[in-house]
C-alpha cells in the first residue's frame, strides 16, 4: 500500500514527539517516511525533508536512507531533485562525507541551471563540514569519473578554492589538494592544464619562493622540456605556449626561468621559420619570441650561455635587414626598402640585451670582425629607419589620447636598446620596458632616450643623406604593438576540438580511456 501525505505527517509526529533516548525504538516510523519515495511528486519532496532529519538516529538504517534520498535525486521532476540535492549535506556525516560528495560531484553534470546552482552551494556546505574528505569525492571522479563529470569537477575547483577560507582550507588541506593535483597532471587536455595550474596557483601553502619553484618544476614536467621540438606538429608547440605562459606569473629573482630561455635558444630559435601554429590566426613566430623576451629578465646562469647569445644574435641578424645596395648615380637598385619588423626586433633586442649582460664582452671576444662590422651596418640602417617611423607616427598620432598612444611605446623600446648597444664598448645597463608589458612610473616620468649622435652610430652613421619622408609600403598603415594580454584567438580557443593537449609522465597527451556510464555511487 502506497505512503500517502497522511501517513508522512503522522509518522513524522511520532518521531519528533519521541525523546532523544526513545527515538531510535520508532524504526518503523522511519521505514514509513523512506519508502514515501516511492510515492507521489508531494510525498517525495517531503520524504526529501523527513529523511535527514532523522537521519542519525537510526544507523542501521543509513544506507537505505542514503539510497532513498539518491532515489529523489535522480527523479523526473526537477523541483523534488533540487529539494533532496538541497537536503545531502546534512548525511555528510563520519564516514558518509566521502560518499556523499562523491555524489554531489557526480550531479555536476546536470544541465539545469538551478539544480546545477544547487549542487555547487551544496558542496560548499560540506566543505565546511569536512574539506579533505570532500576533495576525496571531487578528486575520485576527476581521477575516475566520465568526462562532463571531470570538467566540471575540475571547473569547481578551480572556481570555488580560492573563495573558501583560511579556517576550511588548511597547510593540510592544501598540501592534499597539491599532491592530488599532480596525479590528475599525469593525463589532462590543455584546458585542464590550465584550469589545475590555476587552482594550485592560488594555494597560500605554495606562495613562497619554494612553493613557486615547486609549481614551476610542475609545468617543466608538464612542458617536456628533456625532449627536443617538433616543429611541425602543432600540438608540441601548442603544449610548449601553454605550458610557457604558465611558468611565466612564476618567474622571479629568485625562481629562474633558466630552463626554459635554455629550451628556446637551443630548440625553438633555430626552427622558428618552421613552427607550425596550433591557431590558424596567430602568428607563431611573434608569439614565441614575445614569451622568450618575457622570461629572459629572469633567465639565471647558464651552461652553454655563449653558444645561447649566439643563436640570439644570429637570429636578431635575421630580422635585421642590410641597406639596399645603391648604383652608381646613387639611387637604390631596387624600388622597395628591406622591410623593418619592429615587433620582431624588439622582442630579439630585449631578450639579447638580457642575456648579454651575463657576457658582456660578447660583441668584443666572441664575434668575429667581419661579422661585427656587419651587424654594425644593419643596426644602424634600422636606427635611421626607427627614427623615420617615430617622426610619422608623431605626426599620425597629434592630438590622439589613451591607448592610440602606446604605438608609441615599441620604439622607445628599441631605441633604449639600441643606444646601448652603439657604445663603444657595447653596454647592457640600460632598463627597458617591453611595449606589451606596464611601465613603472619611475620609467614613465625619465627622460625620452635622444637619437644617437654621429659619433655613437660610428662611422658609418653620417645621416646626412636625406631619407625619403614618404612612407614605404610597410610603413603605410600605423603599427599596432601587441597589447598586454595573448591573442584573443588563443584565449578562446578550444582545446578539445582539436583533440588535446594531453600532457603527464605516462601516456602523454593523448586520449583518456573510457569511463563507466550512468550512476556508480
Amino acid at each position: 500500500m502506497a505512503v500517502t501525505i497522511e501517513d508522512l505527517y503522522r509518522n513524522y509526529g511520532i518521531l519528533a514527539d519521541a525523546s532523544k533516548d526513545n527515538l531510535s525504538q520508532h524504526k518503523d516510523a522511519y521505514q514509513v517516511i523512506l519508502d514515501g519515495v516511492k510515492g507521489g511528486p508531494k510525498e517525495k519532496r517531503l520524504a526529501a525533508q523527513f529523511i535527514p532529519k532523522f537521519f542519525s538516529s537510526f544507523p542501521e538504517l543509513a544506507d537505505a536512507a542514503i539510497n532513498a534520498q539518491l532515489d529523489l535525486c535522480e527523479d523526473e521532476d526537477v523541483s523534488i531533485r533540487r529539494q533532496a540535492i538541497k537536503e545531502l549535506p546534512r548525511f555528510a556525516t563520519g564516514e558518509n562525507i566521502l560518499r556523499v560528495a562523491d555524489i554531489l560531484t557526480q550531479l555536476l553534470q546536470t544541465d539545469d541551471t538551478a539544480e546545477f546552482n544547487q549542487v555547487n552551494a551544496s558542496l560548499i556546505s560540506i566543505f565546511k563540514i569536512d574539506a579533505k574528505g570532500t576533495l576525496g569525492g571531487l578528486f575520485s571522479q576527476i581521477l575516475q569519473g566520465e568526462d562532463i563529470v571531470r570538467e566540471r569537477a575540475i571547473k569547481f575547483l578551480s572556481a570555488k578554492l580560492k573563495t573558501l577560507p583560511e579556517d576550511v582550507m588548511t597547510k593540510e588541506v592544501e598540501d592534499y589538494v597539491f599532491a592530488e593535483t599532480k596525479k590528475v597532471l599525469e593525463d589532462v587536455t590543455g584546458e585542464e592544464f590550465v584550469l589545475l595550474m590555476r587552482v594550485v596557483s592560488g594555494l597560500r601553502v605554495l606562495q613562497t619562493v619554494n612553493g613557486r619553484q615547486q609549481l614551476v618544476e610542475l609545468v617543466v614536467e608538464q612542458a617536456f622540456l628533456e625532449q627536443a621540438l617538433n616543429p611541425a606538429d602543432p600540438d608540441t608547440v601548442d603544449r610548449l605556449l601553454q605550458c610557457t605562459r604558465q611558468a611565466l606569473p612564476l618567474f622571479s629573482k629568485n625562481v629562474h626561468s633558466t630552463r626554459f630561455v635554455t629550451y628556446f635558444c637551443e630548440h625553438v630559435l633555430p626552427n622558428l621559420s618552421a613552427l607550425t601554429s596550433p591557431v590558424a590566426e596567430l602568428d607563431i613566430q611573434l608569439e614565441v619570441l614575445k614569451l622568450l623576451a618575457e622570461m629572459s629578465p629572469f633567465c639565471g646562469d647558464m651552461e652553454k650561455l655563449e653558444a645561447n647569445v649566439n643563436m640570439l644574435f644570429t637570429k636578431l641578424l635575421e630580422f635585421m635587414p642590410l641597406p639596399p645596395e645603391e648604383v652608381e648615380n646613387g639611387e637604390n637598385s631596387a624600388n622597395e626598402e628591406p622591410k623593418l619588423q619592429f615587433s620582431y626586433v624588439e622582442c630579439l633586442l630585449f631578450s639579447f640585451h638580457q642575456l648579454g649582460k651575463k657576457l658582456p664582452d660578447f660583441l668584443l671576444d666572441k664575434v668575429d670582425a667581419e661579422r661585427l662590422k656587419d651587424f654594425k651596418i644593419r643596426l644602424q640602417y634600422f636606427a635611421r629607419g626607427l627614427q623615420v617611423y617615430i617622426r610619422q607616427l608623431r605626426v599620425a598620432l597629434q592630438g590622439k589620447t589613451g591607448d592610440a598612444l602606446k604605438t608609441e611605446e615599441v620604439t622607445t623600446t628599441i631605441n633604449l636598446t639600441l643606444i646601448d648597444l652603439f657604445h663603444n664598448p657595447p653596454s647592457f645597463k640600460s632598463t627597458v620596458t617591453l611595449s606589451w608589458k606596464p611601465v613603472q612610473k619611475s620609467e614613465a616620468t625619465a627622460a625620452e632616450p635622444k637619437r644617437p649622435s654621429g659619433e655613437e652610430m660610428g662611422s658609418g652613421g653620417s645621416t646626412k643623406k636625406q631619407i625619403s619622408p614618404q612612407p614605404r609600403r610597410d610603413a603605410r598603415q600605423i603599427y599596432n604593438p601587441p597589447s598586454g594580454k595573448y591573442s584573443a584567438t588563443i584565449g578562446n580557443f578550444n582545446y578539445e576540438q582539436r583533440g588535446g593537449f594531453r600532457g603527464g609522465r605516462g601516456r602523454g597527451f593523448g586520449t583518456r580511456g573510457n569511463r563507466s556510464r550512468g550512476r556508480i555511487y
